[in-house]
């Protein structure tokens, strides 16, 4: 496997923004990686879904928002994340160009790519993948971030915990059966929206981690 650090520009106004291709010797596809609202490409989920996803013969290239990369801590204005986006399709095509594309994200990561997706479609991008979609904010149940899905036009993987705060099960189940079959959603039992499960559980965020990893790899075989 090979760890290559890189850098793009995510905007005109925004500048050059760092990011990580992790890609092992037998890679069947790439995955671009968006994080989450509160924490970049480095945080111990991004890095340790990316080596379980390696070992499932699927690369990764996690990138920075700009406002992640500049230390900020509020989110860039939308326009913003989903130009950035789409530059990262960019740099990860030219950077491992042959791979089959997926794209996605963690939390906000994912949502903003599947707005992105669903504006123009992602050059490229075969299906989408969601670890945590973000349905509503904590204690605001709704599903209006949900209604751009209907105008993504590839399979999408929705990665869901029965304790996630800003998805509602009970919300989030007939979005994705609205959706049809491009919509295919695993629900993990305990996790809560960083798939975290408490000790009665009886198992390990380490077992959920690989739980993420067989999903996403058995997803990835039926969709290519």
């Amino acid at each position: 496997m090979t760890t290559q650090e890189l850098r793009f520009e995510a905007t005109r106004s925004s500048g050059d923004v760092s990011a990580i291709l992790m890609q092992p010797i037998d890679a069947r596809c790439l995955l671009i990686f968006g994080h989450g609202a509160g924490a970049g490409m480095r945080h111990v989920f991004m890095e340790a879904m990316s080596e379980r996803l390696a070992a499932k013969g699927i690369a990764t290239f996690r990138y920075q928002f700009p406002y992640m990369e500049q230390g900020r801590r509020r989110p860039d204005h939308k326009n913003i994340l989903l130009k950035t986006i789409r530059s990262a399709v960019t740099a990860a095509t030219s950077a491992a160009p042959g791979l089959p594309l997926l794209a996605g994200g963690k939390s906000m990561g994912g949502r903003m790519t599947s707005t992105a997706a669903a504006n123009e479609d992602l050059v490229g991008a075969r299906g989408l993948i969601f670890f945590g979609f973000p349905l509503h904010p904590i204690g605001k149940p709704g599903t209006e971030r949900g209604d751009h899905l209907d105008e993504v036009t590839v399979p999408m993987l929705f990665l869901q915990g029965t304790r996630d705060k800003l998805a509602d099960l009970d919300l989030l189940t007939p979005v994705c059966d609205r959706l049809g079959a491009r919509s295919t959603l695993h629900v993990v039992e305990g996790g809560d929206h960083s798939f975290h499960v408490l000790k009665r559980s009886g198992r390990t965020d380490d077992e959920v981690l690989d739980e993420l990893a067989d999903a996403v790899g058995t997803w990835v075989a039926k969709i290519l």
